[in-house]
């Protein structure tokens, strides 16, 4: 299977600097490299009402992501604490 490349929209880069925690910050970074090797890894999920748009989970955050099939690409779109990340306007 093909590697695919990340590309972390600048909005989401802050959202992973702004947490507070260290070890929640290395976490989040290291389940999104995971998502090279497998961009759909077990216990992903898509979103309802968006056709490319999945998000799993790291702990109490939510990594939320766009999958680009054709062109191998992993777009991470929003970086949040779980009552936030879904909010209306957030995505």
């Amino acid at each position: 299977m093909a590697k695919y490349k990340i590309l972390i929209k600048p909005s989401a880069t802050k959202e992973i600097a702004s947490i507070q925690n260290k070890k929640d910050r290395q976490r989040i970074v290291r389940r999104i490299q995971i998502l090279t090797e497998s961009p759909r890894p077990p216990g992903c999920e898509k979103l309802s009402g968006y056709q490319n748009r999945y998000r799993i989970r790291q702990g109490v955050y939510r990594i939320v992501y766009a999958i680009e099939d054709d062109a191998l690409v992993v777009y991470v779109v929003k970086v949040g604490h779980r009552k936030a990340v879904y909010r209306k306007g957030a995505l």
